[in-house]
């Protein structure tokens, strides 16, 4: 046996996917081939198990030296050798055809087309971190949009027959109805992608030319959580773990849908101490779980509201308490006298901005002196593209655009577009935020007025808004003009 001299993934036949074994036996016993020329070299977590080496060399006819890797870099590098090419799902489509060698993703042994050509589909979205898949039924056509970082990217077009065998494979993953064509409906899938588990959300809804179908792809590796890890500022990170260290009160965090309020809700979580505090959620679904915390789905089906799930909650003598969404009255008051009543509350609301927040809440019909004593502080958030890094360039900005921005910069950055980020100037994303704590100006200008204009008026002179924070990150290279402005235009009147 010999001793490791060189990374997992710096042998060639790694970087070039070579297959030399089948997946299977790969997989279940911890190993993967280097090199098969002169001689072969295997790198293997357990070199000491005498079963597994006869067998390789009944196999080969060649001398042999085993290598003996970390666990985790095996599987890694069985992933990355076994998995096609990154443009799998449009060169299956084009041909009608595909042959998996090695997924868990529905153990892809299948000689059905439709069925590989589906994988391929959902292979590629995962190996692009694409966030949800689109299936859309046009005439005689299915087209196959991913969202990746926020915006929709079209891939192939499905036609023919395979349509309605694709669209009942989904619905038979998601346990629906396949009958059913005339309601929407909603499911999960759980599915297996070498040595991790993926979850995946899948709606139906009928339109004129069929069922169009949204797969949301939760996977767990590309989440990431803690307050340090999300994209704040020191001091913006500082003041919100402040305000997370009061023992009761509501702490609001607001933004449009897949703004990534709930991941922030879910590191203000993990700031809390487990073992002191009873910490409970009610969600709407819940999308991640987590360890140590009690997690409830909304299912309106069998009437376990939001409303009625945490009067409920009330009732198990929790410390900590997080709603998926204030969406009504009846809600937002259970939350406001579950605050009064010694709990915090961690909850979302769909708002442009911070003060608005507020309004949004009297509209709901809760009385102002009710949320002057009980709101601490409001978290607004969108999510931007970030440049991609192996394509940034510098470029001299417009006259309007730096008016849009109010800036005065003889240089700004963008991405010029390569492989890595699929040719559009933008790889990952980052948050910009607005954080308001709710002080005593705010708490007198609450009681005197709850009007959005007002309350800005209000804030401090430091406040940063969302506009503010973005500025920040393109002067920083991490994010571009036309981002910001894609993000906050319909907040400021000066954009």
């Amino acid at each position: 046996m010999k001793k490791i001299n060189k990374e997992i993934n710096d042998y060639p036949f790694i970087k070039e996917n070579k297959k030399v074994l089948s997946y299977h036996f790969c997989k279940n016993n911890l190993l993967i081939v280097l090199d098969n020329n002169s001689k072969v070299i295997i790198a293997i977590s357990d070199p000491l198990n005498i079963e597994i080496v006869k067998e390789l060399k009944l196999i080969f006819s060649k001398e042999i030296d085993l290598i003996e890797y970390p666990k985790e870099e095996i599987q890694k590098a069985i992933e990355k050798c076994y998995q096609q090419k990154r443009n799998l799902a449009t060169e299956a489509i084009k041909r009608n055809q595909i042959i998996f060698e090695g997924y868990d993703l529905l153990d892809n042994t299948s000689d059905n087309e439709s069925v590989n050509t589906l994988n391929a589909i959902i292979l590629e979205a995962i190996s692009q971190k694409a966030s949800d898949i689109h299936f859309i039924p046009e005439k005689e056509i299915l087209k196959v949009k991913y969202r990746i970082d926020g915006i929709l990217q079209e891939r192939p077009v499905i036609y023919g027959d395979s349509i309605s065998r694709i669209l009942t494979r989904l619905k038979v993953m998601g346990k629906l109805d396949i009958a059913e064509k005339r309601l929407p409906q909603d499911g999960r899938i759980k599915l297996m992608l070498g040595d991790r588990d993926i979850d995946f959300r899948l709606s139906t809804i009928p339109t004129v030319y069929g069922e169009r179908v949204v797969l949301r792809i939760l996977d767990k590796t590309n989440v990431v959580l803690g307050l340090d890890n999300i994209g704040m500022e020191k001091k913006m990170v500082s003041d919100f773990k402040k305000m997370l260290s009061h023992p009761e009160g509501i702490i609001l965090v607001t933004g449009p849908t897949g703004s990534g309020k709930t991941t922030t809700l879910y590191s203000a979580i993990n700031e809390l101490n487990f073992n002191e505090l009873n910490i409970m959620t009610i969600e709407d679904p819940v999308e991640y779980k987590l360890t140590n915390i009690s997690q409830i789905a909304v299912n309106p089906k069998i009437d376990l509201t939001f409303a009625k799930g945490l009067r409920h909650i009330l009732r198990q003598d929790p410390d900590v308490i997080m709603i998926g969404e204030i969406r009504d009255r009846e809600t937002a008051q259970i939350a406001i006298q579950a605050a009064l009543t010694g709990h915090l509350v961690l909850s979302t609301l769909h708002t442009n901005d911070a003060p608005s927040a507020i309004t949004r809440l009297v509209d709901m019909q809760v009385e102002p002196y009710l949320l002057s004593s009980t709101v601490v502080g409001i978290l607004a958030q969108r999510l931007v593209r970030k440049i991609c890094p192996k394509c940034i360039e510098e470029y001299k900005p417009s006259e309007k655009e730096l008016a849009d921005l109010n800036i005065n910069e003889k240089h700004l950055y963008k991405g010029k577009g390569c492989e890595s980020c699929f040719h559009t100037g933008y790889l990952g994303r980052c948050g910009i935020y607005e954080l308001m704590s709710v002080n005593s100006n705010i708490k007198k200008q609450i009681l005197k007025s709850a009007d959005t204009t007002l309350i800005k008026e209000s804030l401090d002179k430091n406040h940063k808004s969302l506009l503010d924070f973005g500025i920040g990150l393109i002067k920083k290279k991490i994010t571009t003009s036309y981002e910001i402005l894609r993000v906050t235009r319909n907040l400021y009147g000066s954009i």
